[in-house]
């Protein structure tokens, strides 16, 4: 059984080792993972899974996608995406 308390969360399993910075991180990504509020880009559906290091699939739809490695949509892809739209919107 695991350890969870209110300040460790799930990070509670790593007792005093690897560090509290080290630990910090682990909790950020695995709370982050687990909200899996995630939506598929085709049908906007709730139902996409990962298929292994930066590869998710919709279980719905069966579209496959690229994304980061622990969420499908990263930061600097949100950010190029933001850019693309900005271009586009300049050339026409």
């Amino acid at each position: 059984m695991t350890k969870k308390t209110k300040k460790a969360g799930p990070t509670g399993r790593f007792g005093a080792r690897y560090g509290s910075t080290i630990r910090k991180r682990v909790k950020f990504i695995e709370v982050k993972m687990k909200n899996n509020d995630f939506r598929c880009p085709q049908c906007r559906t709730k139902a996409i899974h990962r298929v292994f290091n930066g590869v998710w699939k919709c279980k719905k739809c069966s579209t496959t996608f690229s994304g980061g490695a622990y969420f499908p949509q990263t930061d600097e892809g949100k950010k190029s995406l933001r850019n693309v739209a900005r271009i586009r919107e300049k050339a026409l």
